[in-house]
């Protein structure tokens, strides 16, 4: 009986430390709701044959919503804001314990940064991945030097000053979630036209650093090792300014490692984008009507070249996507 009591204490004292873990840790449900993308996707049926990854030029720009109805595509966009290619790496690492899709998709503008950019990016693409070997992997490649590992393991460190700064949000959303995104595409219908085209300043070097080429050679061998087909891409954003020097260059990994590239701006007359009504922010990324005629061009691109399989014909993931339908048209009313 005597340890009974130091017993209880321990006990409480760990409850405690975890329901303020918990309830100081941003909730990511109504306010920047791009912090939910990573852990969205474990609530997911785990049939993708196509998985994006990159940073927002994907969420933002591809519905695979648009991919299902169009050509039956089973697709999930595993994309955050500022998403940088070590992460994608991590990422993709961690999707293939749980699925090996046919085609992996990457955006390829993220090789533009070889270091980390800023903890509040990191925090988005990070704080809600379950705890894994590749969760300490993306925490220790990310990490500015500002940032503490542990802080990450425990979050109350980090966040201890949000008590003053508590919403219902933190109470409602304490022990349940609210999935916002649809299979990790982002629904934005606002219109900011583009007003005028990125100034072409003059760089010291144009060259992509030496870490971000590691890291693509990794992703491409990830996707070699597993049979998967990896399909590089540039979404059609107008900001930043992507340079014919940067463009040659993944033209020639491409060819140098047998993989397809498309560049999108190239084609967006053919894809029908227009950029006074198409985008939410002056030419970042495309809004839910430019993502879905760029959707629509890409999904026959898919179907056509990579094998994939027609799932509206398959009775039991089409009633899981005919549903996410209803629930994503619903969204867009």
């Amino acid at each position: 009986m005597k340890y009974l009591k130091p017993i209880i204490v321990i006990i409480i004292f760990i409850l405690i430390f975890i329901f303020l873990n918990k309830l100081l840790s941003p909730k990511y449900m109504t306010n920047l709701v791009e912090g939910n993308m990573t852990y969205e996707y474990y609530d997911e049926e785990k049939n993708h044959e196509v998985i994006f990854i990159g940073d927002c030029e994907v969420y933002a720009n591809f519905s695979p919503m648009v991919l299902y109805e169009e050509e039956g595509i089973a697709s999930y966009v595993r994309g955050n804001s500022q998403q940088l290619i070590w992460q994608s790496y991590y990422i993709l690492k961690e999707t293939l314990k749980y699925e090996t899709p046919k085609v992996v998709v990457f955006n390829v503008n993220s090789m533009r940064y070889s270091k980390p950019v800023s903890e509040a990016y990191n925090r988005l693409a990070i704080d809600k991945m379950k705890w894994s070997k590749e969760k300490i992997d993306i925490i220790k490649a990310s990490m500015t030097k500002e940032e503490d590992f542990l802080s990450y393991v425990i979050p109350l460190l980090r966040y201890h000053s949000r008590f003053d700064k508590l919403t219902n949000e933190d109470f409602e959303y304490l022990f349940k979630n609210k999935n916002s995104m649809h299979n990790g595409f982002l629904i934005n219908k606002n219109i900011k036209p583009v007003e005028s085209l990125p100034t072409k300043r003059r760089l010291s070097s144009y060259e992509f650093e030496q870490n971000c080429y590691d890291y693509l050679n990794k992703i491409t061998k990830l996707c070699k090792e597993n049979s998967i087909k990896l399909v590089l891409i540039k979404a059609p954003s107008v900001y930043p300014y992507w340079y014919d020097e940067y463009e040659e260059q993944i033209q020639k990994y491409a060819k140098e490692n047998n993989l397809d590239y498309y560049n999108f701006k190239e084609n967006v007359e053919e894809i029908g984008i227009d950029y006074s009504t198409d985008t939410y922010d002056g030419g970042l990324h495309l809004n839910l009507d430019g993502a879905t005629k760029l959707s629509k061009y890409f999904s026959k691109i898919l179907k056509e070249n990579y094998e994939l399989t027609d799932y509206r014909e398959n009775e039991e993931i089409s009633k899981i996507y005919n549903e996410k339908l209803e629930i994503y048209k619903e969204a867009i009313k």
